[in-house]
Parts: structure tokens; sequence; C-alpha cells
């Protein structure tokens, strides 16, 4: 087959999304199907200016108006179109008579503007552009969620019917597995990880439902517990926010808190392999693909007792409540000399997610899609 996938404009830098893209694009070729990758070009969102907000709005000429022509131009190689992010299903409108698959990952934004969290408010233009995707979605042809609470939402949320949605689970992005003490100790050197010290890793992004200042809550009453001098939070991802450095400043943690910013695969396969456990207490998520790198790497996991982080972790996984720091904390402490056990576990669960059986299951998908547009052409004529 002949795969278009429709990626992510790169001034966005989803990084999640992008990588999504590109497991697609490198499995996809692998199993021997001619793969092309589009996305937006950052014509107007490069210009040297100081303003983020015109940045943005440039951003949304470039993704809204210039890519559409882009797209059309290269619809006619496509077997198949598949829109990587959910967020860009404003171009289905350009794609009714190609067969097209749109993955979903989630719909925490759409969500949001409908006014479902306490914990965040979207303005008016997030509302109108989660309308725009809204739309396109309820006409789209094939949409495949990466979790059961996904496929929940799109159900509840949409116009589609249920035989146009599906569920496969992401696989691992890339090929973690556990690193040999010696390479992991050279890396952490390199990363100025105290030596031989014991540490809890967070890796995660700044989205608000990612609970990263919650992370902060949760080490600080374990330190009350524990007080423990070689003990330390690692916290991989995007930089921290102000609000967080206050928090830190606040509680004297300074000292005790390893900010890493970007990490690439390696180094965070080293982290994973040389953690005491990863503290992922999300408030909400689409997928939460750090739960199997780590449980892939030997790291036991405390996770969010809240789909679909359960539902990723299984019974694999020790959760916790996000929102409630001090016993997060006490259940973290009880379960320290139990997690040999988990680490075995976390190796077993992490197997359902093989990126192998997910292309396969797009590849099925695919097929369905060419197969019902072929059909409806031959009513039509």
């Amino acid at each position: 087959m002949k795969i278009l996938l429709i990626g992510n404009y790169q001034l966005d830098a989803i990084q999640s999304m992008d990588r999504f893209a590109l497991m697609l694009e490198i499995y996809l070729t692998n199993f021997g199907h001619q793969v092309r990758v589009i996305r937006p070009s950052p014509y107007l969102g490069t210009l040297g200016l100081s303003s983020q907000l015109l940045k943005k709005w440039l951003g949304y000429i470039d993704k809204l108006i210039l890519f559409p022509s882009q797209l059309r131009q290269a619809l006619s190689w496509a077997d198949v179109v598949h829109i990587c992010d959910h967020g860009n299903a404003v171009y289905i409108k350009h794609l009714r008579n190609v067969p097209h698959v749109v993955t979903c990952h989630d719909l925490l934004a759409v969500r949001s503007g409908l006014g479902e969290f306490a914990e965040y408010k979207t303005g008016w233009t997030g509302k109108q552009l989660q309308q725009m995707m809204m739309k396109g979605l309820n006409q789209a042809q094939k949409v495949v969620c990466v979790s059961e609470q996904t496929r929940s939402d799109v159900l509840r949320l949409s116009t589609l019917s249920k035989s146009a949605i599906s569920f496969i689970p992401v696989g691992l992005n890339y090929p973690y597995t556990r690193m040999t003490t010696t390479e992991a100790k050279e890396r952490l050197e390199v990363l100025r990880i105290p030596q031989d010290c014991q540490f809890i890793l967070h890796v995660g992004g700044n989205f608000w439902y990612k609970n990263r200042l919650g992370v902060l809550e949760i080490f600080y009453q374990l330190m009350l517990k524990l007080k423990q001098l070689n003990f330390y939070l690692v916290m991989a991802g995007k930089p921290l926010t102000a609000e967080m450095r206050q928090f830190i400043n606040m509680h004297n943690m300074t000292h005790k808190i390893i900010e890493l910013v970007d990490v690439d695969n390696e180094n965070l396969r080293a982290l994973y392999s040389s953690a005491t456990a990863l503290v992922f207490p999300s408030l909400y998520e689409g997928f939460g693909w750090p739960i199997i790198e780590a449980q892939a790497c030997g790291c036991p996991v405390f996770i969010s007792n809240r789909p679909p982080m359960n539902e990723v972790g299984g019974e694999a996984a020790i959760y916790i409540e996000p929102d409630k720091p001090e016993k997060a904390a006490e259940k973290i402490l009880d379960c320290f000399t139990i997690l040999e056990e988990y680490k075995k576990k976390g190796f077993v669960n992490c197997q359902r997610f093989q990126v192998e059986t997910m292309i396969s299951q797009y590849i099925e998908i695919y097929q369905q899609a060419i197969g019902d547009k072929s059909l409806s052409k031959a009513k039509i004529m």
C-alpha cells in the first residue's frame, strides 16, 4: 500500500505525537509498504518575531490556510491517508473521497472546553479550535483510539457510529530494555546524578493534567516520612514552571530535585533502569507511554488509579490517588519492600504492547478503509 501520514506542525513541538508518526513511518516501511509523511511547513511561523502570540496566529495560517493546498497535491499518490493526531482532524474535509484513518489519542482538550474538568478552563480560542476538530472528527471514515477510555469518550462526544471506532493500544515507540549497570552508571554520571544514590523518577511534560506539581507534593511528603539523605527526585521532560520552582524553594528541596530537560531515549533507558521507581500521578491521560517504557526497563511504577493508567498498568502497577499527596507517599513507602516483585510483573505486562501487533492491526484498518471506499464508489456507479 501507499500510505500517506499526516504529521504535526513541527513548531508545535508535541514530542509524543512526533514520536508516534515516526514509529508508524519506520514500522510500516519495515512491513513492506510505501510511506510518505506530510506536515504543515512553518513558512510564517519561523519569522523572527518576539511576540509568542503573533507566532501562534501565524502558525494557524501555516496550518489552516497554507497546508491544505499542499495536502491536496499529495493525495493522488496515496492509497490511504492516516492522520496521526486527532488534533489535525480539521483536514478531513479534504479527504472525503480518499480512504482515511484518524488516530485519536485523547479528547481531554475537548472535554476541558466542555467544562468537564474543574482543574483547567479552556479559553475562547481553544474552544473554537476544538469545535473545528470535532466537526472534522465527526466526518472521519475510521477512528482508532489508543485506549478504551479514549474510545469511550469518542463514543460519548462524537456523532460517529460504533462501527467506525476501533481500539488499538500503542506499542513502545523505542526499543526500551533494561540497561547494564555499568553503562547506566556512566550515563547517570554525565547527567550529574549523584553516584550510588537512590531516586524516584518522573517523566512528562507540563500539560496541566500531567500533575507535575503533584509529583513534587508527593515527593515532599515522602521526604518527611523517609528522612533519608541520599534520596532524590529526577524530573525528566520539559523545564519546570515558575510555580514548581516556587514550591521547591518554599520547601527547601532545591538540593533534592534534579531537573533534566528533553532527555534522549538512551539516557531515558539509563534512568528507567536505575530508578527506585517511576511515579506517574497524572490526573488524566490518553495512554501513558512512560508506564510501559519504565516496565520494559525493569522499573516499578506507582501510577494513578484512574483510566487509562490502570488499563495500561494492569496488575503490574502499584496504584495511588494522584490528588492525595500524603496518602500517595504513604503507599509508596509501604511498598518499597515489594518492588522486586513488581519489576517482574512489569516485564510481563509491557509485552502486551508490541509495536508489531499495533502495526498489523493498523494495516487491517487501512484495508478496511480502502475496501469501504471502493464499495461506495461501486454502488454509485
